[in-house]
């Protein structure tokens, strides 16, 4: 059984769906606490991933369905603020244009960051250590170094953007491969399977991420970063791999709790399509109130909007979540990449039952 420090997930990360109005200066309320990332999608159109946060400030967009740099944006049509229960948009099509239906994916760090040492060059960090999220921003070296991230604890997965070029989302993770030095990676914006390369993220530690080398991926010189870090929290959060059985009695995944969102993509195997796409289910999404069986999908490398047809079921369930049919994009015979975050853990802290929420 899953033991965690954290009662109410809900405190850390939470969903929340909204129809625009198209107008300036709408407030999304119902989050819980001020995010310091959202991550915005539109359902309804096909619209871009439209992701702010709070260190690089909310004027500064990227969007993880494609390679392009960072934008400048108005504070007033496109992300207007994160507020102590959401954020505000404006009249910004994908943000908030009249009578579409939108989400909202919210994380809680450590507000706008400072200046973090730990490591060999300096970074900026919003951490959240007891939910093990933290953002980081630094300016690349172009050769080998070391960062601060905040955690206190290693991080289990690592997504990383360049800011000022174009460049795709790397995310980096230690179970492919067995470690982080085996340097594998997959691409936010990409439907590619896993791959290689050398000069990646070859190490973590409680306080650190070593950069090999120069890769203009994550650490060129003269190019500015941001990188998304969570450590796993039991009970709260949980990453890795399972390995798809092409059946509709499909693969279960205990992760320790009722999972609120769910991210998942094909990485590697025998079975041919990998090059899938990644899905986002999520517990406020759905027609059944979050429990089985929910394909509600969104795909954060397209622009697509929300798919609800039969493929990629998934149910979610107490303590995990488990398929319901044999697509490629979540339970063929390949291996898949997963992150889930909760909605209730088992057991809170000390040992006592959760309160029914």
């Amino acid at each position: 059984m899953a033991y965690t420090t954290i009662n109410k997930s809900t405190d850390h990360f939470n969903t929340v769906t909204y129809t625009g109005d198209g107008t300036n200066g709408q407030s999304i309320t119902g989050v819980g606490f001020q995010p310091d990332l959202c991550w915005i999608k539109s359902r309804t159109a096909a619209q871009e991933h439209m992701w702010y946060d709070a260190v690089r400030g909310n004027d500064k967009l990227l969007r993880s369905n494609n390679t392009a740099a960072e934008a400048t944006t108005s504070t007033s049509v496109y992300f207007n603020s994160f507020d102590s229960d959401g954020f505000t948009v404006g009249s910004e099509t994908a943000l908030g244009a009249n009578g579409a239906n939108f989400v909202g994916w919210n994380w809680k760090a450590g507000g706008s960051g400072s200046t973090n040492n730990d490591g060999s060059t300096a970074s900026v960090v919003s951490a959240n250590t007891t939910a093990g999220f933290s953002i980081v921003t630094h300016s690349g070296t172009g050769s080998a170094t070391t960062i601060g991230h905040g955690l206190g604890a290693s991080p289990k997965v690592i997504i990383s953007k360049a800011r000022n070029v174009l460049n795709s989302w790397f995310v980096q993770q230690p179970f492919i491969g067995g470690s982080w030095t085996s340097s594998n990676y997959l691409i936010l914006n990409s439907t590619a399977a896993v791959a290689t390369a050398s000069t990646m993220i070859n190490a973590v530690t409680n306080s650190t991420i070593s950069f090999a080398g120069s890769n203009d991926w994550v650490n060129g010189n003269t190019y500015t970063y941001v990188h998304y870090c969570f450590a796993e929290k039991t009970g709260y959060s949980k990453f890795g791999t399972y390995a798809g059985n092409n059946s509709t009695d499909g693969t279960f995944v205990y992760t320790g709790f009722k999972p609120a969102w769910i991210l998942a993509k094909a990485a590697s195997g025998s079975q041919t399509p990998q090059n899938q796409s990644w899905v986002i289910w999520d517990n406020k999404r759905s027609s059944t109130g979050g429990f089985n069986e929910n394909s509600y999908k969104l795909y954060p490398n397209a622009t697509d909007a929300e798919a609800t047809s039969g493929i990629a079921q998934v149910d979610i369930l107490s303590n995990g979540f488990k398929f319901r049919n044999s697509t490629h994009q979540s339970n063929s015979t390949n291996t898949y990449f997963y992150m889930a975050f909760a909605e209730v853990p088992l057991v809170g802290s000390n040992n006592v039952p959760c309160t029914a929420r």
